[in-house]
């Protein structure tokens, strides 16, 4: 019998070393996942010159993890990345306004909101214009323009941007999506403001761009679902509804909403006419403005039926208003859109002009063709932001990471548009419900002149159309600012917006 054992005695001995080693394995590789699924932050401190003098603040960098509730838990999902800066030395909170910040895409990281506009540290761009960036890379000063002596801020990169991603094994589609987005985002504002004591410190959402977007949609989410309330909500570069954006076959409103900004743009390089040259950026725009509404409007509606003769007067005025010759015009059928606008106003000169800012200028290969091959206004600040951020974080913040800080990607498509998936995506009404629903809110949208992304009149086209009733009408304003997209790249613009949403957001504190 001791010799049938003896051949199963090495087999018994293995099987007992490879039962030790997978137990190690395991412990292993749930001891990376725990790892992998924690919360981490540096904590640092800093001081800052505005305008009424020193400020001491503290900054926060770290990240938060998200998921659905399980039991008394939270099953983490995702992990968010996040920047706080909170003024220190105050007394009491409650009094003190917190702003969550976000930028859009979407697929963006909160870099431009936070090192152009809001935080501590800015971006230094170049001259009063905005169009001369120094070379790489690029390089941080102090932001005397800062928002941080008024109120403390938050700036949010939603999943698969910045450095938030979700964790292993989790699909990043549950999080690529309009309703998904804003409920993940939102779900952060109340992990934040629940966890840092804030509930009840009055509270505003800024977003830009497509994060106008979701700061409409959140305004009426956070109120419906989490309860919080919110003080008010700033709009920069404003789009509500795609519908005024987005041109096709019977929707016709783009071209008119884009009308005063290809005028603003056409002005500024000088393409005008004499008399419309000598005028004021302002009174062109408005002219621009009331022709799109009184003339051109009513007579793209008419389609075929327009008469010839209203047709070579409309096409006469659009020349006269945007630089374009009248053979343009009729070639594109009395509809020129955005990036032929931009191929063409500068083409005799062999240059093309900047979506996200008209001002900017660059060349593409050819001078040939229906659109520009690339964004000269992006590409300016692109590769600046880039690197100051990312100095920026692991230097005077402190948080190391292996991982690529995503400034614009890509990866959070495909997207999903909810129901609006056979419709243009629009937030007005969720933006009226919640300023009805919360008679206090107040919103304040920021508009550049020179913006070929999120043009001025379509911010006026949604807002015109809210639905407010009449003694709330006044608890929206509007600000304008001879710049693009990113107006705080124009540094009289950048000044000028600080004094405006300073403003806004202690009126909108007091306000009873």
């Amino acid at each position: 019998m001791s010799n049938l054992r003896a051949p199963f005695a090495p087999l018994r001995f293995g099987v007992n070393h490879l039962w030790i080693i997978l137990m190690m394995l395991s412990v292993t590789v749930h001891a990376a996942e725990a790892e992998r699924a924690t919360e981490r932050s540096s904590v640092t401190t800093h001081t800052l010159v505005v305008e009424g003098g020193e400020l001491a603040y503290t900054a926060t960098a770290g990240t938060l993890l998200l998921g659905p509730e399980r039991g008394d838990e939270i099953e983490p999902r995702a992990r968010l990345f996040y920047i706080a800066y909170t003024r220190d030395g105050v007394e009491d909170p409650s009094r003190r306004p917190v702003t969550f910040a976000f930028n859009g895409g979407p697929g963006s990281s909160s870099v431009w909101l936070h090192l152009g506009l809001l935080g501590p540290r800015r971006v230094e761009l170049g001259d009063a214009d905005g169009l001369s960036a120094p070379p790489p890379p690029g390089r941080l000063v102090d932001n005397e323009y800062s928002l941080l002596d008024v109120t403390d801020l938050v700036f949010i990169d939603p999943v698969s941007t910045g450095f938030s991603r979700v964790l292993p094994e989790q699909d990043a589609r549950q999080y690529h999506g309009v309703s998904e987005d804003i409920r993940s985002v939102g779900e952060f504002i109340r992990l934040w403001t629940t966890r840092n004591g804030r509930w009840h410190s009055p509270k505003f959402l800024i977003g830009e761009s497509y994060g106008t977007l979701r700061a409409a949609g959140l305004a009426k989410r956070l109120q419906d679902e989490l309860g919080i309330y919110l003080n008010g909500v700033m709009l920069v570069s404003t789009v509500l509804d795609f519908g005024t954006l987005q041109a096709s076959n019977g929707n016709d409103l783009p071209f008119v909403t884009y009308l005063p900004s290809f005028a603003a743009t056409a002005w500024y390089h000088g393409r005008l006419g004499e008399a419309l040259q000598r005028r004021p950026l302002e009174e062109v725009v408005a002219e621009a403005r009331e022709f799109a509404i009184e003339r051109y409007a009513p007579a793209l509606l008419k389609g075929s039926g327009l008469g010839e003769a209203e047709r070579e007067a409309i096409v006469n005025e659009l020349a006269r208003l945007t630089g374009l010759s009248p053979a343009f015009i009729e070639s594109h059928d009395l509809r020129v859109g955005q990036q032929a606008f931009s191929k063409e106003l500068l083409r005799k000169r062999g240059l093309i002009i900047g979506r996200f800012d008209g001002r900017v200028v660059g060349h593409d290969r050819l001078s040939a063709g229906e659109r520009p091959d690339y964004d000269p206004s992006y590409a300016a600040l692109l590769g600046p932001m880039t690197a100051a951020l990312n100095q920026y974080v692991r230097g005077e913040l402190q948080f190391e990471s292996d991982l690529n800080y995503e400034i614009l990607t890509g990866d959070v498509h495909p997207w999903t548009w909810d129901d609006a998936s056979n419709r243009y995506l629009s937030m007005v009404e969720p933006l009226r419900r919640a300023m009805v629903t919360n008679p206090h809110l107040r919103v304040f949208v920021a508009n550049g002149y020179y913006d070929l992304a999120t043009p001025v009149m379509a911010a006026e086209h949604s807002v015109a159309h809210l639905g407010l009733p009449e003694e709330l009408r006044d608890h929206l304003t509007m600000g304008y600012y001879p710049a693009g997209h990113m107006m705080y790249t124009h540094l009289p613009s950048l000044e000028q917006l600080k004094s405006d949403l300073s403003q806004f957001i202690q009126g909108a504190v007091q306000a009873p």
